[in-house]
């Protein structure tokens, strides 16, 4: 189907409690018919395989379209969002309250300056 034709998609966020209650007092706050939700808060007792398990649930989820993580968290599973290469849904990371952005740690913004060269950016 293509993405014109698709409507209702979501966004999704991993992050910490504030990033996640900010995000869900603005509207994104969803729960499908499986009854699983669009955001996961992650804490000091989160353990990495799940978050990794939710990024990979919301990567499979038709109903998503926009991932967003705070880029602390994206480290822990760095590895799993590189190999993410489908454009939908997006990936997208973004600060938290405690860490400022990095654009260094960023992959998607790695890949896409691979894209050009330093000639295209004149």
């Amino acid at each position: 189907m293509a993405l014109a034709s698709q409507k209702g998609r979501l966004i999704a966020v991993i992050g910490d409690e504030d990033t996640c209650t900010g995000f869900l007092l603005g509207g994104i706050g969803e729960i499908n018919k499986k009854r699983e939700p669009n955001f996961l808060v992650v804490d000091k007792n989160t353990s990495v395989p799940d978050i990794e398990e939710a990024f990979r649930s919301f990567l499979k989820r038709e109903d998503i379209a926009i991932i967003l993580i705070v880029q602390n968290v994206a480290e822990m599973i760095r590895h799993v969002i590189d190999s993410h290469v489908q454009p939908i849904p997006a990936v997208l990371e973004i600060p938290s309250k405690e860490c400022p952005y990095d654009a260094n740690k960023d992959s998607i913004l790695r890949r896409a300056k691979g894209m050009f060269s330093a000639e295209d950016l004149r």
